[in-house]
Order: C-alpha cells, then sequence, then structure tokens
C-alpha cells in the first residue's frame, strides 16, 4: 500500500494541493499531501505514519497567521479545522475547545451563553491551537488571560498541561519551542455576563475593525508584533512605508501593520522582500528590532 492510501483510511488526503488555497495570505505553493484527521485518535495513527515513512509534517488551521513559500513542500500538512473543532461550555463557565474550532465562533457561542472573557477575541480569524500556539490577543487582552490548561500531544502521550508551565508572553508560548508537540484543545474559564451587553460589545469592536482594518484583501493580520515604545503601525508609517508596494504585496493604506497581496498575483518573496525592509529601516533609523507576528513555512 503506497503513503497515500495509508493515509486516506484515517481521513481526506488532497495531492499536489496548492498552500494558497488554505492561508489568508492566499499564497504558498504545492504540498503533496494535505490531510483533514477525522478525529484525534486518527490525527495520532497518521503522524506516526508520516514519522514512519521520514515525510516531515506540519499541523496548521485556518491559514491566518502564515506566509508559505511559492516552492513545493516535499511534505504533509494535517489541517484540523474540518472535524477536530468541537466546543463544550459547562455551566461554571468552563469550556472546552478543540484545536481546530474557531476562535470568533467561539467567542461568539461564548456570547450566546452568556459568559464574558472572549470578547476580545471575536475579530480573531484563527483556530484555537492556532491562537494558544501564538497567544492571540487584541485590546489589551490574550488568550493566556483566560486560559486555564492546554491538552497536548507530546510524543506517544496525550495530558493536560497547566497554564502556568506554558510560559506564555505577548504573543509568546511554550509551544514555539517545542514544534514536535501538537495542542490538541484548550480549558478555558469564563465568567457570567450579560448577553446583550456582550453582543453590543463585539459588534461595535467589529465596526472598528471594518473602519480601521483592510478586511477586503488577502492578508495575514498584524504583520508586527508591538515595540515598547511605539506601536507597530505608526512605526512603520513614520518610515514612509504606508501604500509601499513591492512586487504584488502592498503595506496596507488602511493599517500600515498590514500588508495585503493587492491584487491576488503577490508572492511570498515579495511579501518577504517588504517585510526585511521595514525591520532594516527600522533598525538603522530606530534602532527597534521589529519581530514579526506572522510566521514562515517551508523556506
Amino acid at each position: 500500500m503506497n503513503l497515500a492510501n495509508k493515509l486516506k483510511i484515517y481521513g481526506e488526503v488532497l495531492e499536489k494541493e496548492p498552500m494558497k488555497k488554505h492561508t489568508t495570505y492566499r499564497i504558498g505553493g504545492e504540498v503533496d499531501y494535505y490531510i483533514y484527521p477525522k478525529n484525534i485518535t486518527e490525527l495520532g495513527r497518521i503522524i506516526e505514519i508520516l514519522k514512519e515513512a521520514k515525510v516531515p509534517y506540519y499541523i496548521t488551521g485556518r491559514g491566518s497567521n502564515l506566509l508559505w513559500t511559492d516552492h513545493p513542500f516535499p511534505g504533509a500538512i494535517i489541517n484540523m479545522d474540518r472535524s477536530i473543532n468541537d466546543y463544550y461550555f459547562e455551566e461554571d463557565g468552563t469550556v472546552i475547545a478543540y484545536a481546530g474550532c474557531s476562535i470568533i465562533n467561539l467567542a461568539i457561542e461564548a456570547g450566546k451563553h452568556s459568559f464574558t472573557g472572549l470578547e476580545f477575541a471575536s475579530g480573531i480569524p484563527g483556530s484555537v491551537g492556532g491562537g494558544i500556539y501564538m497567544n492571540a490577543g487584541a485590546y489589551k487582552s490574550d488568550l493566556s488571560n483566560v486560559l486555564e490548561s492546554v491538552l497536548v500531544l507530546d510524543g506517544e502521550h496525550i495530558h493536560w498541561i497547566r497554564k502556568e508551565d506554558l510560559d506564555f508572553g505577548y504573543r509568546h508560548s511554550i509551544f514555539q519551542k517545542h514544534k514536535d508537540w501538537t495542542i490538541l484543545a484548550g480549558k478555558f474559564k469564563l465568567e457570567k455576563g450579560d448577553a446583550q451587553e456582550i453582543r453590543d460589545l463585539m459588534e461595535s469592536r467589529h465596526a472598528r475593525r471594518v473602519d480601521a482594518q483592510p478586511l477586503d484583501k488577502p492578508c495575514a493580520g498584524s504583520v508586527f508584533r508591538n515595540p515598547e515604545s511605539i506601536p507597530a503601525w505608526k512605526l512603520v508609517e513614520q518610515l514612509g512605508y504606508r501604500g509601499k508596494r513591492i512586487g504584488g504585496a502592498q503595506v496596507s493604506k488602511k493599517h500600515c501593520n498590514f500588508i495585503v497581496n493587492e491584487n491576488g498575483d503577490a508572492t511570498a518573496e515579495d511579501v518577504w522582500t517588504l517585510i526585511t525592509s521595514i525591520q532594516k529601516d527600522a533598525k538603522e533609523k530606530y534602532d527597534i528590532d521589529l519581530i514579526t507576528e506572522v510566521e514562515k513555512f517551508n523556506w
């Protein structure tokens, strides 16, 4: 039995799949195997098969924070969005959400259950797994503020790890150092609130995002982490990059911390060249090291 057929026992497998279909930048070369596991048991078996065959793999969510190279990837992508995406609400505000669950959907459902604490996340276009990995946040809050523990596949063992042991910080977690660990689910603790007030807050913030961010263009959200001394968007603007373009990639005229695939024809090299140019000027002119939120894959 060849590898593809073996993998298809445990999930849907797309062969020679363009990654540009699966990233919010709409950028990325072909991957040999793009896999949707059916459940966590089958996810574990798929990982075993890939390791036995010495095939490199990555686990992704909604592709909202990825800059994937234009080159082919001789390996596998495992996507958990389609089936490993359930969530559960308990009466005391405990929430269990699988890694493939949409952060936006989770925030909306929390509001419907009259639980407050996830309003800040109602505009983060990623999955719970990716959000935990990056400690995603907005409006001076982040997931670690409401997270209690994370269910992790560590080698052959599945176990819960307490938040205190996961080195959370600004857009940081221990998972960035342990890329061989697989985030399976998060356990969150929310508080009781008023459903109408929660809904009103999320709607007002949505209106602000639509007004301030280029949500109509392919992009990966905020490109740079905020330095301590100045917001990233303001620094990029001071450097004169608003609207600057390299190839098909452009610093958004609407929000300077967004780089957009303006006409849908940008390459990964276009985006990365623009990013590194901004970083170089920030260092030379202000002695500021701009760190990216966007993660590079297959470079």
